[in-house]
């Protein structure tokens, strides 16, 4: 199925079974929290051996002398993978020849990279054996200079080639315009490196039958997994096999694979055994990719009623040396408001870092700190209310692309969180409310999130016993996959939820779109929906009956003309259909984006300055919503993320030596218990029909992007301090206090 038109009435609109939209619990809960579910780590073999990854101690250079000798009379070493025995791997082609997909050689030439790219890889008979010789491999190393400082080097800045985004778009005269707008704002905004921190880290175990090698690790995507194997070791796709059944957190850190599934894989051949591998945390933090830092120019010029006339939003990030991925921060910039004029721009900085990549809402999550921020600042400079400024430029249509949006409820979510929050209460004036010591402030800001479908197959096939079995390589990051799934074929199959099962994350299925930039539950979640109604007029053409009135209700096949029995009718047919669904007109026809509002209220104590978020709410219009726990889940952890961008987050780069100084759980910080108080999320009613056939929009990241701007101006409304640094630390707060 094709979506090239809106979709009609169908059975998930009639919702019959009452599935749809119903806060059932996780369908794979129970084996979560007793230990069941196997993680990429946790699968077994009883020949396996261990390998340990040797990372480089140097950003850039070549390895002048390596000695592996002491490490290999060490006990239980089974061997040594350096640059001069790593098998052939096909050369290293730029990321624009597929991102995960390209060829990720590793171990192929004695260049060093970046800071702890693996240099050597240890197998042993235990992890604990192959730790310890890891230390005894000696290394010397020829180091070069290395550029690391991505704000002193913004001159070197290049334009990123057009992807499946163009880099740069512009309307009218911006500068022009902006020179004679009566009220302008020319602000400077920087955010920090991020990492993604998951809770199970990188880990694999490689195994060999054949020719043909099965990976078990931890990816967003199994099958650009699986293409990336098949390219690097130069092997046919379907010589590999990707299992990653549950993965413990992505947050985009694991849409590629990295060194432990492609080493691990090398190794396991070499050595004729399966081969486990996990990446410590500190490797975690230099070997993986990461979101690279920004700095971020935001221009808006308008009347003296707030209207804006120009727009300019200007991005600066960087990429490691020979790959184009950059930082999408003007996303949201191109739809969110109204206005003739408008540039939106991203240039790169090729740093001597390991990669950067998608972390986290790419684009609007960083973007729209900056965004939000300057439009809490233009408000300010017109004394306007906040809310009022953005509906006064709410657009009639996509102000860039000049299509009509898909549906667009931000002016909705923006009036029902005020009345929800008591925004009329908020003094506009800062520094004006106090409790003791604390200086007390509102904030608000909205969020958008651009909303995608990806090609995605599914397969479904009823069981002799009458239940279901619905499979895709579509993997579930903890969003609740494995639920939705469950309740979308059992709404169409007239099953309850425990009849059906679910099989997630295994490239030997049907090709599924994966989990990343929200897109994974529509396109799954469709392409089941397909494969469903598939099942149905193959079932009743089977059974004899009518396929126009045929429906699946309470474990029957009913038609005008007769029912038959799910299970009878299973033992006697092999009744299994594929469902697939792709994109087509009408995103091109229409802009999609998920809307929402954020609101905050925080205390900023007057003597030390530190920050503390008193309440939180967000209200979203996201299209149909299939679980409303797991929904509202999402929403309250996208929310959370926002406060940790906003406070807390903050990867720092040595940038004398090229590495993260803070690479652990201990100094990265991010919100803990005591950070959060009580936080609200809500939805407004919605249906999207031009979206997909299920009429839903993505959650999962919309509830990031703008939360941290909410307080970011709720500080700014407590206390009179305007920080466009990110994190909002101490330091900056006591440094505003002192100039106020």
């Amino acid at each position: 199925m094709e979506m090239n038109e809106p979709a009609g009435r169908n059975l998930i609109d009639e919702n019959r079974g009452g599935l749809i939209g119903k806060p059932i619990d996780r369908v794979d809960g129970l084996l979560k929290v007793t230990g069941q579910a196997p993680y990429s780590f946790e699968f077994r073999n009883d020949r396996v051996a261990y390998g340990f990854i040797v990372g480089a101690t140097i950003a850039k250079g070549r390895i002048a002398r390596l000695d592996t000798s002491a490490a290999e009379s060490a006990p239980g070493v089974l061997s040594i993978l350096t640059y001069r025995n790593a098998p052939r791997q096909a050369a290293r082609e730029p990321d624009n020849s597929g991102r995960f997909t390209r060829p990720k050689p590793y171990l192929d030439s004695d260049q060093v990279r970046y800071f702890g790219e693996p240099v050597a890889f240890v197998v042993a008979e235990t992890f604990e054996e192959a730790r310890l010789a890891a230390t005894l491999v000696e290394i010397d190393y020829a180091a070069e200079p290395g550029v690391f400082d991505l704000a002193a080097n913004l001159g070197q800045a290049v334009k990123p080639p057009d992807g499946d985004q163009p880099t740069d778009t512009a309307s009218g005269d911006v500068d022009a315009v902006f020179a004679r707008a009566p009220v302008k704002l020319d602000e400077r905004y920087t955010t920090p490196y991020h990492i993604h921190a998951q809770m199970e880290p990188h880990a694999s175990l490689a195994q060999w039958d054949g020719d043909r090698v099965t990976i078990y690790c931890s990816t967003q995507f199994v099958e650009q997994a699986q293409s990336c194997v098949a390219n690097t070791l130069q092997l046919p796709k379907e010589n590999v096999r990707i299992v990653a059944r549950y993965i413990g957190g992505g947050f985009g850190g694991k849409l590629p694979i990295y060194a432990d599934a492609l080493i691990g894989a090398m190794a396991a051949r070499a050595i004729g055994r399966p081969v486990k591998v996990t990446l410590t945390r500190q490797q975690m933090f230099q070997i993986t990719d990461h979101r690279s830092a920004t700095v971020q120019r935001i221009r808006l010029g308008a009347d003296r009623d707030g209207r804006i006339q120009a727009m300019a939003h200007e991005g600066w990030s960087h990429s490691a040396r020979g790959l184009t991925y950059y930082e999408p921060t003007g996303l949201s910039s191109r739809n969110l408001y109204a206005g003739d004029d408008r540039l939106v721009a991203h240039r790169m900085v090729e740093l001597d870092l390991p990669e950067s990549g998608s972390c986290r809402a790419p684009g609007e999550a960083v973007g729209m700190l900056a965004s939000e921020s300057a439009m809490d600042e233009l408000a300010v400079m017109l004394a306007l209310d906040p809310i009022e400024l953005r509906i006064r430029n709410e657009p009639s249509q996509d102000p860039e692309k000049h299509i009509p949006f898909s549906s667009r409820k931000l002016v909705e979510c923006m009036q029902d969180g005020a009345r929800r929050f008591g925004w009329n209460r908020r003094n506009a004036t800062p520094g004006q409310v106090r409790d003791g010591d604390w200086l007390i402030g509102m904030g608000m800001a909205a969020a958008s999130r651009a909303n995608m479908l990806r090609p995605s197959q599914a397969g479904v096939r009823l069981e002799a016993d009458g239940t279901a079995t619905v499979k895709t390589s579509m993997t579930d990051i903890g969003t609740g996959t494995y639920t939705i799934l469950a309740q979308i074929a059992g709404e169409s199959l007239g099953l309850p939820v425990e009849r059906v099962k679910v099989l997630l994350g295994d490239s030997d299925d049907p090709a599924g779109a994966g989990s990343g930039g929200s897109f994974g539950a529509a396109s799954s979640g469709s392409s089941v929906y397909v494969a469903c109604e598939n099942l149905r007029l193959k079932a009743a053409q089977a059974a004899g009956l009518d396929p126009a009135s045929a429906r699946f209700v309470g474990g029957r096949l009913i038609a005008d003309n007769g029912s038959r029995d799910l299970a009878e009718l299973a033992r006697e047919h092999d009744l299994q259909a594929i469902g697939e669904i792709k994109p087509g007109q009408t995103l091109k026809d229409y802009s999609q984006q998920g809307y929402g509002a954020f609101f905050a209220e925080v205390g900023v104590h007057a003597l030390t300055g530190e920050i503390r978020l008193r309440r939180m709410l967000g209200v979203f219009a996201a299209g149909r919503i299939l679980n409303e726990k797991t929904a509202h889940s999402q929403m309250l952890g996208g929310m959370i993320w926002g406060v940790g961008s906003a406070l807390h987050e903050d990867g720092v780069i040595d940038t004398r030596h090229g590495h993260f100084v803070n690479h652990d759980l201990a100094d990265y910080h991010y919100p803990c218990h005591l950070d959060i108080p009580a936080i609200e999320a809500h939805f407004l009613p919605e249906v999207d029909d031009k979206a997909n056939p299920l009429k839903i929009k993505g959650v999962g990241e919309l509830g990031i992007c703008g939360a941290g701007a909410a307080l970011t101006n709720a500080v700014y409304n407590a206390c009179g301090v305007r920080i466009r640094d990110y994190p909002l630390t101490v330091d900056k707060v006591l440094a505003g206090l002192k100039t106020a």
